[in-house]
């Protein structure tokens, strides 16, 4: 990598059980792969942001990202362990890295969650902001928010991915067996 440019921004799709994947990220001398992920996204989810003039197709930077994916949707890995790219403001992070925190096979709800960071409840709202603007769907788990009464609410990639990842996870009973 030439340190005298900015990192170039790469960019890979996958096949997945849900689906396309589209993994951008920028090149990172201490990424495993030579990528720090900058977002994951779902083939005609909200706010794809598909391969865009200036991004380089770079299968082999994601490797290391793609074997985590492969571990997820095989049942043998609960947690990532990858590099980000850092964005977002203040709250945002602060929200994100409370989505981290959810353990696999559970969920929490949009108050739960704002009471553990003391958001207070007038401003629920901007942490559903927050957590709809997660640029890496699934390897930072905002799927595993859900409505108080239980219901499924927004998800960029589709509520019916949301209801997939979570029954893979087990938080959800699968429909039909």
């Amino acid at each position: 990598m030439d340190l005298s440019s900015p990192p170039a921004t790469l960019f890979t799709t996958v096949p997945s059980p849900l689906g396309e994947l589209l993994l951008v990220g920028r090149e990172s001398p201490t990424a495993p792969g030579t990528a720090a992920l900058a977002s994951l996204s779902m083939a005609g989810g909200r706010g794809e942001p598909g391969p865009r003039p200036g991004r380089r197709r770079e299968p082999a930077a994601f490797t290391e990202v793609l074997g985590q994916l492969r571990a997820y949707f095989d049942g043998r890995l609960t947690r990532f362990d990858l590099e980000y790219v850092t964005g977002g403001t203040p709250f945002q992070r602060l929200v994100w890295e409370a989505l981290d925190e959810i353990p696999y096979g559970t969920t929490t709800t949009y108050g739960e969650l704002a009471e553990r960071l003391g958001v207070p409840r007038a401003e629920v709202r901007a942490l559903g902001g927050a957590i709809g603007a997660n640029p890496l769907l699934l390897v930072r788990p905002c799927h595993r928010v859900i409505g108080a009464d239980g219901a499924m609410r927004g998800y960029a990639g589709g509520v019916e991915r949301k209801v997939a990842l979570l029954t893979h996870e087990g938080a959800l009973l699968p429909l039909f067996n």
